[in-house]
């Protein structure tokens, strides 16, 4: 498994954003809309779960603290 590089606020936030876009897709937007809401909000809530962004490791970018 890959090593975490997101740190606890990065990770509700991304939570609370996936949560919210899920819902969104699901009472407001329709057709492509709808699809791309679900597959973005997928994304946040699956990274917020395992705590590591594929995106932050290119850039090498890590919101995790040091211990």
């Amino acid at each position: 498994m890959p090593k975490a590089n997101e740190g606890k606020i990065d990770r509700f936030l991304r939570m609370i954003s996936g949560i919210v876009l899920a819902l969104a897709a699901f009472y407001r937007f329709t057709g492509t809309m709808q699809g791309v809401a679900y597959f973005i909000a997928a994304v946040l809530i699956i990274t917020a779960a395992t705590g590591f962004c594929a995106l932050y490791s290119v850039f090498g970018v890590s919101t995790k603290t040091k211990q």
